[in-house]
């Protein structure tokens, strides 16, 4: 009786279809994701391209994204393997086949070029590290090379057990006969591996129940040396002479298959047995290392080592403490929270930059829970993403801080230093601009801004941009009459009206009014300018409120500078330097990792001014910490200086353009800025504290409660659960702890804690981490507190009222004059961000708890029109940090 065929074409659709399934699952847990795998090649030999070929339709069938990267006959050694690099850290592949034999006039070691496959992507099962695994029974953790892998999935296909059954192999090679051995090892048979110089080698066939041949001799295994009813798959792949075929030869295998069926009880075919599912099972090992993939980077699945804290007493200072712990390799915290290789840019051993790619790597999963925190008037916070709190620092203070401290407050990645540029360079471009159009004709003027080149001119982008605002249709410059060409050229600024300044990073106070334009070159076109903090220019805000590079490559362009002498608003578009800042800004958007004390991951970036700007961290930096918490973690966010500024600004401004709603919000309480607000006496920076603040006195803190009550009132106009934090030291008494939290929660809060992380790191904010978990839950009802289309004095007016207590506004002359400018502009639908003192709920900074009876003075209103808010200077507010001037 003949043997039964085997058909590995029949299989192996069969596996197609269950890998097909299995590709679509994903697909519908995540659109985006493909299972990704690279075939490379060196040269072009003609079998490989046809193995190649095969392999290729078979992804597409599937539904993987196969790519085929050919290297030339030239390629040497040190080029392969950079390529295999450059595919190991691509996240979007998941398999990288090396085809072989290597196609290439150099001399290339085959062993070293397939170890350099990372062994996660190594679908093919070459490397030493797969071979070692498989080799010691650790099948579960590697990849099996497809062709053995493919053979028992024939075996198995014929019902018959492997366990217990003597099998033979013939051929040792280390894609086929090695791994055959080990697999069939594994599965509990009896395993004998012959070769070309095994004695009696048909003796020992004639034992086999099972019997694999990939010697690569043609027909070598004849069909009496067989066992009756055995098992026979042959892998060979050889041609013979053949006269009946148009080719002249035909493909048999090592096993003679018309005496061999007479004997087997099954069999392969060659063609058409081990072939097709080589191919079936490379595409299983691609869609199992996808799966991996997806199982390793599944959002909020964590796998984080926390570093432990050696608390001293009394608390050493924030540097010493800082530089007392080592910090784990950032590159090492990055995978830990699940970023991939190919999305961390590492500046050193302690900070790195994360790519935007991984919003949408990640932009189909859901967000995990978001908490700001903020605080109220004299009062200031830090808060990591384990709500470890502090108050000294903007890396934070005590046991509560991102390390190391160095970094964090000075150069970190760059990014204060690339706003300077890019800040400066449009006052640059401001001045320039008018010294040019005060020194020379339109035409001159023009064939400046449109040189010839080649005989011809030619607009670019940005200046068919401006064209397009000023109604001129027109895209070649030979066109343009005289009017359009003044128009065109001519921004005629009026000097008065710029509102753009240079910035420096430095307290330099004599840099507050300067004089530009006294060198003799500027032939005495001089004036009055001055020098802002960094942090207070609108490319800083830019930078926080943007959600793409498109999108900050949009907010830079339509910054007003200034207005023209007719009117209209002057933007860094108008300028021509649009494109300039975005270059020069295309790496400080991406955020900055750094860890706290504990080793937790921290976002840092972005720090816009919290008087002048919103105060608050990136929206990129959120948005892709929600992604990476899962829907279980936290992330916590801070809105800077008080709840009156920073907190109300994060829910007009920066939950506006992010379309993120926080779950909770945290107050910050001290007991010592509660007795400041209660009328305590003043604090002298470098003299010793007043007895109130180092001594019990329950009366003067029951006064200052008037303000956590106020700000507690302020967050609950957003419709969020409040959870007060009240910070404990070491001279607050239980007493006057108990007092706050009481006082607290009968002013609405959800619950109020105390916290003692400045002493104990996290563990001192266990019971606020608690808190928060169950406040996240609580019902809410999220709100803004001004509709954007009411008339700007409205807007501001409704600020002043609800949020500081102000009985009205009071529009001073240049403030009243800007409301009419910018509604005749176009700008009086953007949100309002108030500028003003962060030391009192009023304009006034010495009046603390909550003033009442007061108008609240507008002096002026500037536009961050790319930023998207108008900011009302409120009182006096310096936009250069330091001492104030005598």
């Amino acid at each position: 009786m003949s043997a039964q065929i085997i058909s590995g074409k029949e299989v192996s659709a069969e596996v197609r279809e269950r890998l097909k399934k299995d590709v679509a699952e994903m697909k519908l847990k995540d659109p985006n994701f493909r299972p990704g795998l690279v075939v490379l090649q060196v040269g072009g030999r003609e079998d490989s391209n046809l193995y190649i070929s095969m392999k290729l339709k078979a992804a597409a069938e599937i539904g993987i994204n196969a790519t085929h990267m050919k290297l030339p006959k030239t390629a040497t050694e040190e080029e392969i393997l950079h390529s295999i690099t450059e595919i190991n850290e691509n996240s979007a592949v998941h398999g990288l086949l090396v085809q072989l034999p290597l196609d290439s006039i150099h001399k290339i070691d085959t062993e070293k070029v397939t170890n350099a496959v990372a062994p996660e992507k190594d679908v093919d099962g070459l490397t030493s590290i797969n071979a070692g695994k498989l080799a010691r029974g650790d099948l579960g953790d590697c990849f099996i090379p497809c062709t053995p892998n493919g053979c028992m999935e024939l075996i198995r296909q014929t019902g018959v057990s492997v366990a217990g059954k003597r099998a033979v192999v013939i051929g040792r090679s280390k894609i086929v006969g090695a791994p055959m051995h080990d697999l069939l090892l594994w599965s509990h048979a009896t395993v004998t591996t012959c070769h070309s110089k095994t004695a009696d080698l048909a003796g020992e066939v004639g034992k086999a129940d099972i019997l694999v041949v990939g010697i690569g001799k043609a027909e070598m295994v004849k069909g009496e040396w067989i066992k009756k009813g055995a098992v026979v798959i042959d892998c060979g792949i050889n041609h013979i002479p053949d006269e009946t075929k148009s080719s002249g030869k035909r493909v048999v295998g090592d096993v003679h298959f018309a005496s061999a069926k007479e004997q087997a009880g099954f069999i392969t075919p060659v063609p058409g047995g081990v072939g097709p599912m080589t191919v079936a099972m490379l595409m299983l090992n691609t869609v199992l290392s996808a799966k991996r993939f997806l199982e390793r980077h599944e959002p909020g699945k964590w796998n984080i080592s926390y570093t432990k804290l050696h608390l001293q007493t009394p608390v050493p200072s924030d540097i010493a403490i800082s530089r007392s712990c080592v910090p784990k390799p950032i590159d090492h915290l990055a995978r830990e929270v699940g970023l991939l290789t190919d999305e961390v840019e590492l500046y050193g051993k302690t900070k790195a930059k994360v790519q935007l790619k991984t919003i949408k790597r990640l932009q189909t999963q859901p967000d995990g829970k978001y908490v700001v925190v903020t605080g109220y008037a004299v009062s200031t916070s830090f808060c990591s993403v384990v709500l470890s709190h502090s108050r000294s620092g903007a890396a934070g203070g005590g046991y509560s801080q991102v390390i190391p401290m160095e970094e964090f407050n000075l150069h970190l990645t760059g990014d204060i230093h690339a706003i300077t540029a890019a800040n400066n360079l449009v006052a640059a471009a401001i001045d320039a601009r008018m010294f040019h159009e005060s020194t020379q004709s339109d035409k001159a003027l023009y064939n400046r801004l449109v040189p010839l080149s080649g005989g011809n001119r030619k607009f670019s982008p940005i200046q068919i941009n401006r064209l397009k605002k000023l109604g001129i249709e027109k895209t070649d410059p030979s066109t343009l009459t005289e009017e359009e060409i003044t128009r065109f050229a001519r921004l005629d600024i009026e000097p008065s009206s710029i509102t753009w300044q240079r910035v420096l990073d430095t307290n330099d106070r004599f840099l507050r009014k300067i004089t530009v334009g006294q060198s003799p070159t500027e032939k005495g076109h001089t004036r009055e300018a001055q020098f802002d903090i960094t942090v207070a220019s609108e490319i800083m805000a830019v930078l926080a409120l943007t959600s793409s590079l498109e999108d900050m490559r949009q907010r830079l362009a339509k910054m007003v500078v200034a207005t023209s002498r007719s009117g209209q608003p002057i933007t860094t578009e108008d300028l021509g330097v649009s494109g300039a800042l975005t270059v020069l800004m295309k790496d400080a958007i991406k955020p900055n990792l750094m860890q706290t004390l504990e080793g937790n991951p921290v976002f840092v970036h972005a720090g816009p001014f919290a008087n002048i700007a919103h105060g608050n961290s990136s929206i990129l930096a959120d948005k892709i910490a929600l992604k990476l918490v899962g829907p279980e973690g936290f992330v916590v966010t801070e809105a800077g200086f008080g709840a009156d500024i920073g907190m109300e600004k994060f829910f007009n401004i920066k939950c506006r353009y992010s379309g993120l709603r926080p779950h909770v919000v945290v107050l910050v309480a001290t007991v010592r800025a509660l007795k400041m607000h209660g009328g305590g006496p003043t604090v002298t920076a470098g003299m010793p504290l007043p007895k109130e603040y180092i001594e019990e006195n329950l009366e003067l803190l029951e006064k200052g409660c008037s303000n956590m009550r106020k700000q507690i009132e302020n967050a609950q106009h957003f419709g969020v659960p409040v959870v007060v934090a009240v910070n404990a030291f070491k001279t607050d008494t239980e007493a006057e702890l108990d007092l706050i939290c009481s006082i607290a929660k009968a002013a609405g809060a959800f619950d109020a804690v105390r916290c003692s992380h400045w002493a104990e790191g996290g563990a001192g904010a266990v019971a606020l981490g608690q808190a928060v978990q169950r406040a996240s839950v609580a019902p809410s009802n999220f709100k803004f507190l001004y509709d954007l289309e009411l008339p700007i004095a409205d807007k501001i007016r409704i600020i002043a009222q609800t949020i500081y207590g102000a009985d009205d506004i009071e529009l001073l002359p240049e403030a009243q004059h800007k409301v009419e400018l910018y509604t005749k502009q176009g700008f009086s639908s953007l949100p309002i961000c108030m500028a003003k003192t962060h030391l009192s709920l009023s304009h006034e900074a010495d009046k603390k708890g909550v003033p009442t009876g007061y108008i609240l003075p507008i002096r002026d209103i500037r536009a961050s029109v790319g930023a998207g808010f108008l900011y009302p200077l409120v009182g006096t507010v310096s936009k250069l940090h330091g001492p104030t001037p005598p």
